[in-house]
């Protein structure tokens, strides 16, 4: 079966899309297959971005590595059992027309609670949720003691994560293995940065996931939108010449891929 990766949050703005892009291309540049859904009906950020990669591609004649991506299939709602949701038929039904032929399924979630989106949770082999590096996107997280910045509990979205990791476990799945990615971290030690790091450092011990590095605030992540590239096709198409904020960006996905340590995958540093 192919393993499933979700990239989500109840937020939007934190990098979901471009996470996707660059997780999905970088499986698909070491040979693997990969499949790819959006969940996110409205905004299609994700399934943009692999249109304008097949697009360019396409339009300059280039044999980029390309994830398959699918849209959600409609469903007829005489087809539906009783009490059946529709939108657990139509995710079911593109997950099981992918994972017969890739190895790999990226799924890219909305920036808000939705029936699509929490049911992929439940489905996530890796669970991978980045976040803007303030507290207020920590509060997705858990409450904080605005005195101390001591951890109070937990919030909307990490118990949303719970009840996926119990249904799971009651169908006798393996357990989701939970990254938690500081997006846009700030180059100097700010004192912010580092109570945001010590509530991230205390909340991961008592819910269950793990913190790594993300991707730094930088101009190239928007530029490449367009053409549907990432950092890691600049050669393909021509350029060679990389400045050193490109160089360290190419770096972060690297080191963003190693952490995930997802099965069968070996890492190029």
């Amino acid at each position: 079966m192919a393993h499933i990766i979700v990239v989500g949050n109840e937020k939007g703005g934190s990098g979901k899309s471009t996470t996707c892009m660059h997780v999905a291309t970088a499986l698909a540049r070491m040979g693997h297959k990969v499949g790819a859904l959006d969940l996110d009906l409205r905004q299609r950020s994700f399934a943009r971005y692999m249109e304008n990669r097949q697009s360019y591609a396409r339009k300059q004649g280039l044999d980029l590595p390309m994830p398959r991506l699918r849209e959600l299939p409609e469903i007829d709602q005489s087809q539906l059992a009783a009490g059946e949701n529709v939108f657990d038929r139509r995710l079911s039904a593109a997950v099981s027309g992918l994972e017969r032929d890739v190895e790999f399924i990226v799924i890219d979630c909305p920036g808000s609670h939705t029936r699509l989106s929490q049911v992929a949770h439940s489905l996530a082999d890796t669970l991978i949720t980045p976040l803007n590096d303030s507290f207020i996107d920590f509060d997705l997280l858990a409450r904080v003691d605005p005195d101390t910045s001591r951890v109070i509990g937990p919030s909307i979205y990490s118990e949303m994560v719970w009840s996926a990791r119990q249904l799971r476990a009651r169908a006798g799945l393996p357990p989701i293995d939970w990254i938690v990615l500081r997006n846009r971290l700030g180059p100097q030690a700010m004192h912010n940065k580092r109570k945001v790091g010590s509530a991230l450092e205390q909340l991961s011990k008592r819910i269950g996931f793990r913190v790594a590095p993300g991707f730094s605030e930088r101009v190239i992540f928007r530029e490449l939108f367009p053409r549907g590239l990432t950092l890691l096709d600049l050669r393909d198409v021509g350029v060679t010449n990389l400045n050193i904020s490109n160089v360290a960006a190419r770096q972060e996905v690297r080191d963003l891929m190693q952490e995930l340590r997802l099965p069968g995958v070996t890492v190029q540093v």
